[in-house]
């Protein structure tokens, strides 16, 4: 089998993913994959390279703003991939807040620029392993977050042999705007939802080049928390993902919101605006702004442009979907023929198997996690259910309420066991329970089965199994398998 790979001989012209590197390697291999060629740089596990910052996109700037990802620029020579790319734009996250947990400061500036991704692997250059797929997609509401939080370090999936993959999409009002004249650039494809276009993209990526870095790419799981799991749903019920991914897990972002459900989070009861009523309260905020073609919409600054919806509201009195709380991507009748739950009460999901949870202390989300695996049983699918229900260690130094307990994000640390990147006094059983939990979702990566290709004891949540895995420490395992009731917060 000929391999699409170069090994660096002799003199070669390397250029960084952001300034020239010392971590180049001579002995480490060079992949030719869509715009050009690039190398790797070791980590803290042996055998393990990620790719740092690769662009899997044209730069969604200029004319390029509130465009469907362009093809990427291609580069001359070796691009060392040792820098994570620039986050989306988005609010400063200063000291405090979710700040506090993840350690945020490192990264680069945001910018607008921000269409990078990033492989974590054992198997660079080696497309005969066929290395099954992880495609990992950050929360935060749609309005903030990028793919290189300290808390994805993904080098402990590529040590289980599962090709790790994060990227930044654009969020807030540069991943979902919409306005007339942008649907009537491209009405055939009319959509407001730039961000959710990215993900989309970044998946097309993966399809197209992580046989270079050793993935099978008819073996892919998506995966996201928070805003990443409900965009996991939404990647489920758009027809553009189809044979793009074959299993998914969606971590605390609800499951399936029934209409007669009363037990819903106001939270998550926010409905999915059509695009035509997205156009009109965001054509309202432009023109209230005298921004009223697209030449204004795209010559305007970054700055300007993010704080479009602050500024209405402060002066008039009036919301829009520009500042509303979690963004939800338009339904489009392109991206998104429907909402969610009514797709998936339609059974027009996809038709894949599927792993769904939440924190203990995560809003009440277990009722509709239920339903959820309950209505992929009724249309002959398969769902596991869990609950993280491990109140985190804490030295006292941070007092935020919201940062204690098994709080919403909480597993993060858990199922990247990217523990050392943290501040909180880690006992042994929260390693133990790290390990557990890395090796049910990379193996469902592997198998579509959390337990493995033997089986084991998590059994798929059925009308007649209704059961969830609870994980905590050891000393409480007791409860943890076999529960007779779905677990309540």
């Amino acid at each position: 089998m000929k391999k699409n790979l170069l090994y660096a001989l002799g003199i070669v012209l390397l250029t960084s993913c952001g300034k020239p590197s010392d971590t180049a390697t001579q002995d480490l291999p060079i992949l030719t994959i869509e715009g050009g060629l690039v190398q790797g740089v070791t980590t803290d596990i042996d055998g393990v390279l990620v790719y740092k910052g690769i662009p899997f996109a044209a730069p969604p700037i200029g004319q390029n703003r509130w465009r469907a990802p362009q093809p990427v620029e291609p580069w001359e020579g070796v691009r060392v991939c040792d820098q994570f790319g620039h986050p989306a734009f988005q609010g400063a996250h200063y000291k405090g807040g979710y700040t506090t947990e993840w350690g945020y400061g490192e990264e680069k500036a945001y910018s607008e620029d921000c269409l990078y991704l990033n492989v974590w692997t054992t198997a660079s250059g080696q497309p005969e392993r066929k290395l099954p797929v992880a495609i990992w997609i950050f929360g935060g509401g749609m309005r903030e977050g990028w793919g290189s939080e300290p808390e994805f370090d993904g080098q402990e999936w590529a040590a289980k042999d599962v090709v790790l993959v994060s990227f930044n999409y654009r969020v807030g009002p540069f991943g979902f705007f919409a306005h007339p004249e942008l649907s009537a650039e491209d009405p055939e494809h009319a959509t407001g939802n730039w961000g959710t276009l990215d993900q989309i993209e970044a998946m097309k990526w993966v399809k197209k080049n992580i046989a270079q870095f050793g993935g099978d790419p008819d073996n892919v799981m998506i995966f996201g928390q928070s805003a990443g799991g409900r965009s996991t749903k939404f990647l489920a019920s758009s027809p553009l993902t189809k044979g793009l991914f074959q299993k998914a897990i969606i971590m605390s972002a609800s499951g399936l919101m029934r209409p007669d459900r009363t037990d819903v989070p106001a939270f998550f009861r926010q409905s999915q605006l059509t695009l035509g009523e997205a156009e009109k309260q965001i054509k309202e905020v432009c023109d209230w702004a005298n921004l009223k073609t697209l030449k204004d919409l795209r010559s305007a600054s970054t700055e300007e442009i993010y704080a479009l919806g602050a500024l209405y509201t402060r002066v008039t009195g009036k919301r829009s979907c520009l500042n509303a709380g979690p963004i939800a991507p338009y339904v489009d009748g392109y991206v998104l023929p429907k909402a969610f739950d009514d797709a998936c009460m339609a059974n027009e999901i996809a038709d894949v198997p599927y792993m769904i949870g939440c924190t203990l202390n995560d809003p009440n989300m277990t009722g509709q996690i239920e339903d959820f695996c309950l209505n992929r049983e009724e249309h002959g699918g398969k769902a596991w259910a869990y609950q993280f229900a491990r109140p985190l260690p804490d030295d006292g130094s941070h007092p935020e309420d919201y940062l204690k307990g098994a709080f919403h994000s909480s597993d993060l640390w858990f199922v990247f066991k990217s523990l050392k990147h943290c501040w909180r006094p880690w006992t042994q059983g929260d390693w133990d329970l790290s390990e557990k939990m890395l090796t049910y979702w990379s193996n469902f990566a592997k198998y579509s089965n959390p337990n493995g290709p033997d089986g084991g004891d998590w059994k798929p949540f059925t009308t007649e199994n209704k059961q969830y895995m609870r994980f905590q420490l050891n000393e409480q395992e007791a409860e943890a398998s076999s529960l007779g009731e779905p677990l309540k917060p």
